[in-house]
């Protein structure tokens, strides 16, 4: 199948085919066609998958299609909410990108808590389309600065993350000022208990869309398991940074306090590295990912709080420096890398303490991971 087949009109396709899309994945396939012609949708894909384009670019072409965009200084008409900043900023590009060359021009705006919400005010008046964190948004609401009482298509993304990041309550405040009659499409990595009371609440008559790519995705990635004691942790990472020459890596830990303290041990042992985390402000955490993307800095260390909101389609490294709390998140750890049917490398550094929970891990993988005994490797000078 093409996108050619999807019911997207020239002018998009023509965007589609500058950016170098090939053919459509499997959700942007059954998605697409289900938005254009209106229908809500229940969407199960894992991160990485295709999914934002699967509902970006619908809405486009039906913001496209209407006769004319009546601009108002706070009201829109679509609305897509995320969990975390760097995700709705991901967002917001998306729509950008692929509304840049439109015959009709698509306002699209990202509002985000931890920074000043006085320029985003500003920016917001006339916009068609709003990506945004929940908390910031009702801030915005609260200021006059935004109404939700026109929204035609809500869409969100990443509903499970935005459960377990605690904004429950300020989903249900955003339902209740939207109108009635509208489209919802829904999006989650998981489809628990908690997502279909959300999607029996706020659909109606949903297609419903259940991408099973997990182990494919992990397949195309290489695990690896290193069994090293505490004390020979950091220099077996610096060995493995500095022996494989590795140019990019995503560092996973546990704690913010953890992310700086290794970022600081790196930079003294001669390997640039920065922390993203939900304690830096958001410059800090823009300019981070920019000089990781950008390949400025070879390595990024992060905490799970990022892991579903750090997208770069070839990143080749993951590793585990510590192991996070469930298999799930462990999952969308290490699929940061192989993404886009591209190959990737995932190391996860096993303690004796870790050893229990890394077997459950794998187990819940329903995959076994080759452990390597780093006691014979020599790490002085690492």
């Amino acid at each position: 199948m093409q996108f050619s087949d999807l019911g997207l009109s020239k002018p998009l396709l023509t965007i589609i085919t500058e950016q170098a899309y090939a053919t459509p994945y499997p959700i942007q396939q059954e998605a697409i066609p289900a938005i254009l012609v209106g229908k809500d949708v229940l969407g199960i894909a894992r991160t990485g998958s295709g999914k934002t384009a699967s509902y970006v670019l619908p809405i486009l072409e039906r913001l496209q299609r209407q006769r004319a965009l009546v601009r108002s200084s706070v009201s829109h008409r679509v609305l897509v909410l995320v969990p975390t900043r760097e995700l709705a900023a991901q967002v917001a590009t998306v729509f950008q990108t692929f509304g840049a060359d439109l015959p009709r021009r698509i306002k699209t705006v990202a509002v985000f808590g931890g920074v000043s919400a006085n320029p985003q005010m500003i920016a917001v008046r006339g916009a068609d389309v709003l990506v945004a964190t929940p908390g910031r948004l009702l801030d915005l609401v609260a200021q006059n600065a935004v109404k939700l009482s026109g929204i035609e298509t809500l869409v969100l993304d990443e509903a499970d993350k935005i459960l377990e990041l605690g904004f429950a309550d300020e989903m249900k405040q955003v339902f209740d000022l939207l109108p009635g009659h509208r489209q919802t499409v829904l999006f989650s990595a998981t489809l628990g208990d908690a997502i279909q009371d959300i999607g029996a609440s706020v659909l109606r008559k949903p297609i419903t869309i259940e991408i099973e790519e997990a182990e494919k995705s992990i397949d195309q990635i290489q695990q690896t398991a290193y069994r090293v004691t505490p004390e020979r942790k950091s220099a077996l990472l610096r060995y493995l940074i500095k022996s494989g020459k590795l140019k990019q890596v995503l560092i996973f830990v546990s704690t913010t306090r953890t992310a700086d303290n290794l970022v600081a041990k790196l930079a003294k042992n001669g390997i640039q590295a920065v922390a993203m985390h939900g304690h830096k402000t958001q410059g800090a955490r823009t300019e981070a990912l920019a000089k990781f993307k950008s390949g400025q800095i070879p390595v990024l260390v992060a905490t799970d709080l990022l892991a579903r909101g750090i997208d770069i389609q070839f990143l080749p490294h993951v590793i585990n420096f510590e192991l996070p709390r469930s298999p799930k998140d462990y999952i969308h750890r290490i699929g940061r890398t192989g993404r886009a049917d591209a190959s990737g490398e995932a190391i996860s550094l096993i303690t004796p303490e870790d050893e229990h929970h890394f077997g459950v891990i794998q187990k819940k993988m329903g995959k076994r991971v080759g452990m390597i005994e780093s006691a014979a490797l020599q790490l002085t000078g690492y």
